[in-house]
């Protein structure tokens, strides 16, 4: 359909191929908020969702609003698809099943977990599946390999739509496009910083907020920052300034005087950074500070009250995190096209710092939880360090004491080899290597 809008086209390809199919893997408070959204749109459905807390599941779809009778289990691809055939939602435990089912046309990955999320992907993809990441941890650490293997089958890999970094990456497109000097790009965290945040001191706030309060905490102490800082620096060759970013408290009107070069007054010792402020007025948007580069320009930017110059914050005042990341799969079954990957060489890495002191033996538990938080530094400052990448720090063991604040590394953790994304992430360190050596 030439021209036609998003919703137009959606229309159109439901009344000719039916509505686009989605299976989620993945029920708590972002899948649910999925089921919720698809529900509510025109020319796409939820076809199945994989949670092994199958009841999880069937509350989800019934809160959007299907009878209960239209909610059925499926352990097989085969009941899957019977199951989408008769107009009904199919839950499963098996992610397997969920990405064999030929009824359905892209998956999202709702799970947070960065092993669970490559290797749902992996098979997501065997199967012809164009693959929605909303598993941002997953795509920090082996990302660019996911990409690749995507592109090998001749799918779509794609960051999801409504979480900040493909809505900062809208702007910073915007941007670049009308041939802006990208400064700075970053976001507003939503949630007072407070770098040794424990879960059992947010379990009240995260019952009042349907969360769990690992959740909850992966945002607390920075982790989930970092995280989508450098899924940002990875997607568009910006780098973090400094290892953590400034992180400065400038709100909305100081961010253009602020994340800017310190010779114009502001924190940067360079342009072409990601970072975050704690700030007012920001959260929870995102932003892109930029510089033209033409006196008119300039001149036209102070007249529309951009801001006073030389540098102007353009800004989105708000992300829907689950709300829009339908339409990322709508936009990869109907036209092709990723919202945001990888570039092929990482320029940043999200690795992990210990949150108190750790001893030698002890089996390290998941993000969000008592024993490490995440951190943006730069990928040579990763690599040069030895830093064990967040991404691979569930089931890693202490080797060695780790004081609270020092950097976890392969020297002081040992990875559990048997995680897949421990191994991919493993290879693609080994290429990297053999890259960097070639280019000295």
């Amino acid at each position: 359909m030439a021209h036609a809008s998003l919703v137009e086209e959606m229309l159109e390809r439901a009344e000719s191929k039916g509505p686009i199919t989605i299976g989620l893997a993945g029920a708590g408070q972002m899948g649910t908020d999925i089921v919720v959204q698809v529900a509510l749109m025109p020319g796409v459905r939820i076809g199945a969702i994989s949670e092994v807390r199958g009841q999880a599941a069937i509350d989800a779809a019934v809160l959007a609003g299907h009878p209960r009778e239209d909610i059925v289990t499926a352990n097989t691809a085969a009941e899957i698809d019977r199951a989408i055939e008769r107009g009904k939602i199919a839950i499963t435990d098996d992610l397997n099943a969920l990405n064999a089912a030929g009824r359905i046309d892209v998956v999202i990955d709702a799970t947070g977990n960065p092993n669970i999320g490559t290797l749902f992907a992996l098979d997501a993809m065997k199967n012809g599946k164009h693959v929605v990441m909303l598993n941002v941890e997953a795509d920090i650490t082996i990302g660019r390999f996911l990409k690749e293997e995507a592109r090998k089958a001749g799918v779509i890999y794609t960051g999801a739509a409504g979480d900040e970094p493909a809505c900062t990456m809208e702007i910073i497109n915007f941007a670049k496009s009308l041939g802006f000097r990208i400064v700075a790009a970053g976001k507003g965290k939503n949630n007072p910083l407070k770098f040794d945040a424990m879960p059992e001191d947010y379990e009240d706030e995260a019952e009042r907020r349907n969360m769990n309060a690992r959740m909850l905490v992966e945002f607390v102490d920075g982790s989930k920052t970092m995280i989508e800082m450098v899924a940002i620096a990875n997607a568009t060759g910006l780098v973090p300034d400094v290892p953590g970013m400034h992180g400065p408290a400038a709100s909305r009107e100081e961010l253009a005087s602020v994340l800017c070069p310190k010779a114009d007054g502001g924190v940067l010792s360079q342009v072409g950074v990601v970072d975050y402020t704690i700030g007012k007025g920001v959260a929870p948007g995102v932003f892109v500070v930029v510089e033209p580069r033409h006196p008119r320009v300039l001149e036209r930017m102070i007249d529309l009250k951009v801001g006073k110059g030389p540098y102007f914050t353009i800004f989105r005042p708000y992300h829907l995190t689950s709300l829009e990341v339908p339409l990322s799969a709508v936009r990869a079954v109907l036209h092709g096209r990723a919202d945001m990957q990888p570039i092929d060489r990482p320029v940043a890495d999200a690795i992990a710092v210990a949150k108190r002191d750790l001893s030698a033996g002890e089996t390290l538990g998941k993000i969000g939880e008592r024993d490490y938080r995440g951190w943006a530094v730069t990928w040579a400052e990763g690599r040069r360090t030895g830093a064990l990448p967040l991404g691979l720090a569930e089931r890693a063991r202490a080797i060695k004491p780790i004081k609270a604040g020092e950097y976890l590394t392969y020297d002081n953790c040992v990875p559990d080899d048997s995680m897949i994304v421990t191994q991919i992430r493993r290879r693609l360190d080994q290429t990297d290597s053999v890259f960097v050596d070639s280019a000295a």
